[in-house]
């Protein structure tokens, strides 16, 4: 009767030790990647060049291997819904982004704990590069995405973003 309750107890030990392990893989990925987390657009501390400027952007980055699944949700400055997602590695590789009028594939490169460089593509063509810093504190993130838009305009943006 001991061997069996024993053996009870380890699996429950053992359950317990992979359920807590994950959750601590979880909290070590958030804790190397600042950017996990959901994002509010501060519209009035952003610069869009040469504009006009979304209504409203929420952005939720999720660790997703060895990168992350990005979702942005929001209003376009003409008051129309938009979407765009990725699932990205950070190896620079390019992969498919949806949901954007300017560029079909997206790469991830870091350059420090705080700060990604992003590069959108239409085709083989670059068409604009995001420097994205996270805060020191973890609450703000300020994005300068320098590029040409879907018109064939020059790009030079610096939107600032709030951790929800």
């Amino acid at each position: 009767m001991h061997a069996i309750g024993r053996a009870v107890v380890f699996g429950i030990v053992v359950t317990l030790g992979v359920v807590l392990g994950a959750g601590l893989g979880r909290v070590a990925a958030q804790a190397s990647n600042p950017r996990l987390g959901t994002w509010k657009l501060n519209v009035a501390k952003s610069k869009y060049s040469p504009g006009p400027a979304p209504q409203s952007l929420t952005m939720k980055i999720e660790a997703a291997g060895e990168g992350e699944k990005a979702t942005t949700e929001g209003v376009n400055a003409a008051g129309t819904a938009t979407m765009t997602q990725y699932t990205a590695n950070v190896d620079g590789k390019d992969y498919l982004m949806t949901g954007s009028q300017n560029a079909d594939t997206v790469s991830l490169k870091r350059i420090d704990a705080r700060t990604m460089e992003r590069t959108d593509k239409k085709g083989e063509k670059v068409v604009a590069t995001s420097t994205r810093v996270v805060s020191e504190d973890g609450k703000t993130m300020t994005v300068t995405t320098k590029g040409t838009n879907a018109q064939g305009q020059a790009v030079d943006n610096v939107s600032v973003w709030e951790k929800q």
